[in-house]
């Protein structure tokens, strides 16, 4: 184990907040002088089927406490899923199903290894505590809070005061998340910045437990591609983590150039003393930011595919986006007869089948942007059908190429 004060110095590395620090450096003395590893705790709610980029900033920093030698625990919140975490929500959340929770915690757990090592991960499911609960023990937990304490969250004081409904089941929501750090006894919890109340809440509850109460680590909320709002599938501007390696290299490489000293040091494992030289070649001017994305789509798409999925991907995207040319592989996509009007075919229809757009508006939007293009020709603003050929190579935007095959 490495002495505390090289071992804070990595922990540090793309941190948001450490509440209190002086408590983080004192359980670190202790474990170097005992030998014994920190119990460091990071919870999933598996609200949804996949993980993307944004996920896998604080999968990243519990990867670091493992190669530190720390006891590192992966806590699936199938219980809590149950509830919805309320964080960030102006209304109460869609309940999931058993079955539906169950897929995808699954999901997460395969995931979340392409970042975490199995062999040193201990993987747990909050219903092992939370489901014998009894409406007494129930009872005693939601007396070691206050409703004034719940109204502190931002999120719920605005919906109380614009009168939007708050469940009474949401405010269990932290109370159960923080019961969780009594139940492994955590000396640390991961979490984003919008996580801050529930990991406060594990500190008291610990406390009124009688425990060491739990340091509370959080990450900053990584921005999307659009280099505005967070990384969200439902905005489309993220980078998922199964995503094949020529989607997730162009996906790159089409980030704004401010974010890419952030990506670096938040989603890559380059060391950060060689962060801070790429940081100062773009300020100066000796690097060329071209090459400096280049370089964070290889290690990005490495790391989740390998470094020879990486370099194949690159030689694509120059050959396809430098070059002008169209891609080796590509969707095929069958026209039938009965999809033709009068031997014209309606292209939003096409491009929302082909899976290039979400909607019909969205394809119609596309279009009147200049953003398809039909065997290299850009398409005129009301340009929405064609007269298809077996062959015909269509292309929706910078990276989505549709070759249609009739029958």
């Amino acid at each position: 184990m490495l002495a505390w004060q090289q071992q804070l110095k990595i922990i540090e590395r793309g941190v948001a907040e450490i509440v209190p620090v002086e408590d983080l450096v004192a359980k670190l003395k202790r474990s170097e002088q005992t030998g014994k590893p920190l119990v460091v705790k990071l919870g999933l709610d598996p609200t949804a089927p996949d993980i993307h980029l944004g996920h896998t900033v604080v999968l990243h920093k519990m990867r670091q406490f493992q190669d530190l030698g720390h006891d590192t625990v992966l806590l699936i919140g199938d219980y809590t899923t149950k509830v919805g975490d309320p964080t960030g929500r102006s209304e109460t959340r869609k309940r999931l199903s058993d079955e539906e929770i169950k897929a995808n915690a699954r999901t997460y757990e395969r995931q979340a290894f392409k970042v975490l090592d199995p062999a040193r991960t201990r993987l747990r499911f909050n219903s092992e505590w939370l489901s014998p609960l009894t409406f007494a023990d129930v009872l005693e937990l939601t007396a070691k809070s206050t409703v004034a304490r719940m109204l502190e969250r931002d999120d719920f004081a605005r919906r109380f005061r614009d009168q939007i409904p708050i469940s009474i089941h949401e405010f269990l929501y932290p109370l159960m998340q923080g019961y969780d750090s009594v139940a492994l006894a955590a000396d640390v919890e991961l979490g984003g910045t919008d996580q801050k109340f529930n990991l406060l809440m594990g500190r008291n509850l610990q406390r009124e437990y009688g425990q060491e109460p739990q340091v509370a680590l959080t990450v900053p909320i990584l921005e999307g591609l659009d280099g505005v709002q967070k990384m969200s599938k439902s905005l489309g501007n993220y980078i998922g983590i199964d995503e094949p390696p020529r989607e997730m290299y162009g996906k790159t490489m089409s980030l704004a150039d401010g974010l890419m000293v952030r990506y670096f040091e938040l989603v890559t494992g380059v060391p950060l003393d060689e962060v801070r030289e790429i940081e100062r070649g773009l300020r100066e001017g000796t690097l060329h930011p071209r090459d400096v994305k280049m370089r964070l789509a290889r290690e990005i798409t490495g790391a989740y595919h390998g470094p020879e999925a990486a370099r194949e991907a690159e030689e694509e995207f120059v050959r396809v986006f430098r070059q002008h040319e169209v891609p080796d592989e590509m969707t095929d996509h069958r026209v039938a007869p009965s999809q033709l009007e009068g031997g014209r075919l309606y292209l939003p229809r096409l491009l929302v089948e082909a899976g290039a757009v979400a909607s019909s508006g969205e394809a119609r939007r596309l279009i009147r942007q200049g953003g398809v293009r039909v065997d290299g020709r850009k398409l005129g603003e009301e340009e929405l059908a064609l007269v298809p050929a077996d062959g015909m190579i269509v292309k929706a935007g910078k990276r989505t190429f549709i070759r249609l095959r009739l029958d």
